[in-house]
C-alpha cells in the first residue's frame, strides 16, 4: 500500500466496551490488507452518546460500530437510517458521509445468514421453515435475514407469547407466533433452528428443548458464544445435525462494516477464525 494512503480511522462504541472482539478483528484485517488506519474501543456512556457520535466527522472517524447499550438510541441521532436497519429497529454501523451526515445500518442479519453458508455450503434460505427461539432484539435480526434469505415460514417460539406475537405482525404473514411450550413440536420438519435466547450462555441455564422431532438435515444455530460448544450445539452435533456458534455471527457482520470505511471486504481466514476462539474462555463444566 503506497505511503499516500489515506489513513482510516474506525472504532467500536459501547458502554462498557472492553470486552469486545471487533478490535482484533478489525485490526486483523487492516494488517492482513496492508491498509493505512486503526480500529479502536470507544467507552462512551449513554449520555454522552449524541455528544460522541456527532463528533465523528471532526476527529477524522470513517464511522464507527455500536454495541449494548446504544444500537436502539443511536437511531435517532443519526442522519438517515436504512430501511433494513428500520426493519430490525437497531443500528449497529454509522458511516460517516463525505459531507458529514451520519448513516446508520444494521449488519447482524448479514452476518447471521452468512454464518450459516459458511457451515453449509449448500444452505438455502428457501430449503423450509426455520424455528427462532426467542422475540428480542437478535431474533429480530435473524427474522430479516432468514426472510430476505427467502425463507417459506418462520416459527417463533418466544416464553413471552405477545412478544413474539407483536413480532409476528410487524414481519408479515410467513412467521408465526407459537407459545413456548409448544417448541419441541414446532421442530418438526425444520430445516433450520437458531436459538437467540440467553438460555445456554455462560453463567445462564440451559435450554431446555427436545429435539427429536428436528430432521437430522437441519442446521441448528446457536448465537452465543460464550461458550462455543452451548448444550444446545452439543446435543444437535451427537444426533448429527450441522451446527453454527456465535462467532461466525460476530465475524461476518464485521465485514460489510470494516468494506464502508476502509474500501475492501474483507475474508474470514482460519487464522482470525483461530485468533477469535482464543478470546473465548472454556466452558465451565
Amino acid at each position: 500500500m503506497a505511503a499516500s494512503a489515506p489513513y482510516v480511522l474506525a472504532g467500536v462504541m459501547g458502554w462498557p466496551v472492553a470486552h469486545s472482539r471487533s478490535p482484533r478483528m478489525h485490526t486483523h484485517w487492516i494488517k492482513q490488507y496492508g491498509l493505512q488506519g486503526a480500529y479502536v474501543a470507544l467507552a462512551v456512556a449513554p449520555a454522552n452518546l449524541e455528544t460522541a457520535l456527532r463528533s465523528l466527522p471532526a476527529l477524522g472517524f470513517a464511522g464507527c460500530n455500536l454495541t449494548i447499550p446504544h444500537k436502539v438510541a443511536a437511531m435517532a441521532i443519526v442522519d438517515r437510517v436504512d430501511p433494513l436497519a428500520l426493519r430490525i429497529g437497531a443500528i449497529n454501523t454509522i458511516v460517516v458521509e463525505a459531507d458529514g451526515s451520519l448513516t446508520g445500518k444494521n449488519t447482524d442479519a448479514y452476518g447471521f445468514v452468512h454464518s450459516l453458508r459458511d457451515a453449509q455450503a449448500h444452505w438455502r434460505g428457501d430449503a423450509g421453515a426455520a424455528v427462532i427461539l426467542g422475540a428480542g432484539g437478535a431474533a429480530r435480526a435473524v427474522l430479516a435475514g432468514l426472510l430476505d434469505a427467502g425463507c417459506p415460514e418462520v416459527r417463533l417460539c418466544n416464553r413471552t407469547f405477545a412478544n413474539a406475537q407483536t413480532l409476528a405482525t410487524e414481519f408479515g404473514t410467513r412467521v408465526h407466533a407459537l407459545p413456548w411450550q409448544d417448541r419441541n413440536e414446532a421442530l418438526r420438519g425444520a430445516a433450520v433452528l437458531v436459538n437467540t435466547t440467553n438460555q445456554g450462555m455462560q453463567g445462564e441455564s440451559a435450554l431446555h428443548i427436545t429435539l427429536d422431532a428436528l430432521p437430522l438435515t437441519a442446521l441448528v444455530s446457536d448465537i452465543v458464544y460464550v461458550p462455543l460448544q452451548t448444550p444446545l450445539l452439543q446435543a444437535a452435533h451427537a444426533r448429527g445435525n450441522t451446527t453454527v456458534n456465535g462467532l461466525g455471527m460476530l465475524i461476518h457482520q464485521a465485514r460489510p462494516a470494516f468494506e464502508a470505511w476502509f474500501g475492501v471486504l474483507p475474508d474470514v481466514s482460519p487464522e482470525l477464525q483461530t485468533a477469535l476462539e482464543e478470546t473465548v474462555p472454556p466452558a465451565k463444566m
